[in-house]
């Protein structure tokens, strides 16, 4: 999970929420049901990267030799929040699963199917439920752990989300990857061959890549011809270790100019190659190979994060766990709910969420969403070119307002 949480309020030790949240959780927005996710929050890395601000610790920041000795709790902890999320909330399946992290890829795929055993049993999985897993790439290459991705599988994984990042070996260096290209490409054929839907994610504006190298990596990507790509700008977050070397002139920080020329030549190879945009930093082959976990998001829905430092959202309240690892099994242990901390959003927030969040979606907001004062600014951004009009009556962005989204956003809301 990246970045940090605001201070928000206290939260309560039962983890209980409010009759308003647990209504709309059960009753759904606008009386439609949503998708139910679980996020699971894997904070394991065997190093940390440069530019990365998640919510990850190698083994010796947490006093191990190796990832499976501080698993072992971590477990444990997590099998005690999912029996206190089976408390707060009514009884639903879940419709997604996704795994992220960290390196998820670092559990043994028998503490993986462990960990979705525990949720089946505890909510139920919706008929065709999604269950996604990132990957690094070197954590499941053929090359070196044969049998990985049939075992992810095997164990319940549907989808498998791989961190390649580039296909340039000095952007790898830069951005502290370690896979090279061939790991990616043996990752997403094992992948398929085991029946696993692909998705390949990819960053640009890293320091010292040119158009060309961004072109290679685009193009290496659609060569794998996996069901999804994400393509990411690079931000360069306070506290990293990439921060620290622009602020101190080693690197250039990431220029708009350079990630706008970046984002269109995305857009450019892969609409031709057959990818539509569905979310503004994301395109699918096909209508199945769209990420719902994260359309979830997107939408508003109901989710509930898993893990130390998680992240959960159910009915306009958001709350966020402890952060690090040994904190988050000490409050488990002890009984207690491991929330940090939770905000309860009010009218004006949930308006301006749902309208920042729906209008990056390729279906589009719909007009009747807008409260008068947004829909008087319709006009202004259809003039301009930034979105365009649906006869169903939604407002969906141009490419030109992809890259200028948030002025958009500035626009509806103001």
């Amino acid at each position: 999970m990246p970045g940090r949480p605001p201070d928000g309020d206290p939260a309560p030790l039962t983890g209980e929420l409010p009759p308003t949240a647990l209504e709309a959780f059960t009753q759904g927005v606008d009386g439609g049901r949503d998708a139910f996710g679980a996020y699971v929050h894997v904070p394991f890395c065997l190093r940390r990267c440069g530019y990365c601000d998640f919510n990850t610790y190698t083994p010796g920041e947490l006093g191990s030799p190796a990832v499976g000795e501080a698993s072992s709790s971590y477990l444990e902890a997590l099998t005690a929040e999912i029996a206190l999320s089976a408390r707060v909330l009514p009884a639903r399946p879940f419709d997604t699963v996704f795994f992220g992290g960290g390196t998820p890829t670092l559990l043994d795929p028998a503490q993986i199917a462990g960990i979705l055993g525990t949720l089946e049993e505890t909510f139920g999985f919706a008929p065709g439920v999604e269950i996604t897993t990132e990957a690094n790439p070197d954590t499941v290459d053929p090359a070196t752990s044969p049998e990985r991705l049939a075992q992810l599988a095997a164990a319940g994984v549907t989808r498998v989300s791989l961190g390649m990042q580039s296909a340039v070996p000095h952007v790898l260096a830069t951005l502290d990857r370690t896979h090279d290209q061939g790991a990616v490409g043996r990752s997403v054929e094992a992948a398929r061959d085991s029946g696993l839907a692909t998705s390949v994610d990819l960053i640009y504006g890293t320091p010292g890549e040119s158009l060309d190298d961004w072109r290679r990596s685009l193009e290496a990507a659609i060569a794998l011809r996996p069901d999804h790509v994400s393509a990411y700008a690079l931000v360069v977050e306070e506290g990293t270790r990439l921060a620290v070397q622009v602020r101190r002139g080693e690197v250039p920080a990431p220029e708009d100019d350079d990630e706008a020329d970046k984002y269109e030549l995305a857009e450019d190879l892969l609409r031709a190659a057959g990818y539509r945009w569905y979310e503004v930093s994301n395109w699918s082959a096909t209508e199945a190979g769209v990420c719902r976990h994260n359309e979830g998001y997107w939408r508003s829905g109901p989710w509930w994060g898993f893990g130390p430092g998680a992240h959960s959202h159910v009915g306009g309240v958001r709350w966020w766990n402890v952060r690090h690892p040994s904190a988050y099994a000490a409050r488990l242990a002890a009984g207690r709910s491991p929330a940090q901390a939770r905000e309860i959003l009010d009218p004006d927030q949930r308006y301006a969420e749902d309208v920042m969040l729906r209008i990056r979606l390729a279906e589009g907001l719909p007009l009747e969403r807008l409260r008068p004062e947004g829909r008087a600014a319709v006009d202004g951004v259809l003039h301009d070119g930034l979105a365009d009009a649906t006869p169903g009556g939604r407002l969906v962005l141009t490419e030109r307002g992809r890259l200028l989204a948030d002025t958009v956003l500035h626009r509806l809301l103001v």
